[in-house]
């Protein structure tokens, strides 16, 4: 995320990995569907203003807490994320607020998961 780069991203998800999307009912399970979503998420949410600023952790477990603007829409939401023994990523969850964001960032996720083939 520092770098602003995803290419490590599959080394750091487990095979059983559940992601918990703000905008779909269901979540979704496996590595290639995470990878989907976090990649297009990778794209929508990384700009110049995107920024971490507040981090609780555990032992397997961490809440980080982001601001970014996005099309003039200040959105806030928070990545919870629960990993194994092996430091891999066995859930990731996302929440989003305000309902503004929540609408601006569904459009722009549906549109990027939809070009991904």
């Amino acid at each position: 995320m520092r770098a602003r780069n995803s290419k490590g991203l599959a080394d750091l998800l487990a095979d059983e990995v559940v992601f918990f999307s703000p905008v779909v009912h269901t979540p979704q399970a496996g590595k290639a569907v995470t990878m989907q979503y976090l990649s297009a998420a990778f794209h929508v949410f990384f700009n110049e203003t995107f920024r971490y600023v507040r981090e609780v952790s555990g032992p397997h477990d961490a809440v980080l807490e982001f601001q970014v603007d996005i099309d003039g829409i200040a959105v806030n939401g928070v990545d919870m994320i629960k990993w194994n023994d092996e430091g891999k990523i066995v859930e990731f969850k996302v929440m989003l607020r305000p309902l503004k964001a929540i609408n601006l960032i569904h459009q722009k996720m549906g549109a990027m998961l939809q070009a991904k083939p």
